[in-house]
């Protein structure tokens, strides 16, 4: 049986894990391009144009330059960590996309919110880009969309908080 401060200490584990997913959400364009930025920064030296992050990487880690760069090696170093971390954000939004019930919608929610090269200038237009991927949208059903897909990112990212198991179980045993 639950009691009030149990009920507080979740929400506010429920609240810190959303605004969390949320911050993480609103970085993705500014990682994605200073991670770009580092790795033509780092390749500047070597005039050498590589298509690929995981390119980049296997040349610096396979030649040994990092044994006589030492700046170059921890350069490769933050790169592979910020690199790692949006492959994570990005196969969490995928299981997002291909598991869950709305998935489809969701997704397009995240993209057009957070993810576009460039950031959409207001509500409006990603509305209108979201158009053609999600139906009857509007300002509410958006607000309410990123809201859930934000939630369910969150769940996927940092897994199920105490308060999502406690919900299950009182719908299994309710409590008397």
């Amino acid at each position: 049986m639950r009691n009030r401060t149990d009920l507080s200490h979740d929400s506010h584990t429920e609240s810190s894990i959303y605004h969390d997913t949320w911050r993480l959400l609103k970085k993705y364009r500014d990682i994605t391009w200073s991670l770009e930025m580092s790795v033509r920064q780092a390749q500047g030296n070597d005039r050498v144009e590589y298509v690929r992050i995981e390119d980049f990487l296997h040349t610096v880690y396979q030649t040994g330059v990092y044994s006589t760069d030492h700046d170059l090696w921890r350069h490769a170093r933050n790169i592979e960590r910020s690199y790692k971390m949006l492959r994570l954000i990005e196969t969490a939004i995928e299981l997002l996309r291909t598991k869950h019930k709305s998935g489809e919608s969701l997704y397009w929610v995240l993209y057009f919110t957070f993810m576009t090269p460039q950031k959409l200038q207001n509500t409006e237009e990603i509305i209108e880009k979201l158009r053609p991927h999600v139906r009857d949208i509007s300002i509410p059903t958006y607000y309410r969309k990123r809201q859930e897909a934000i939630s369910v990112l969150s769940s996927i990212l940092w897994g199920y908080t105490s308060r999502d198991c406690l919900d299950i179980l009182d719908q299994l045993v309710p409590s008397q």
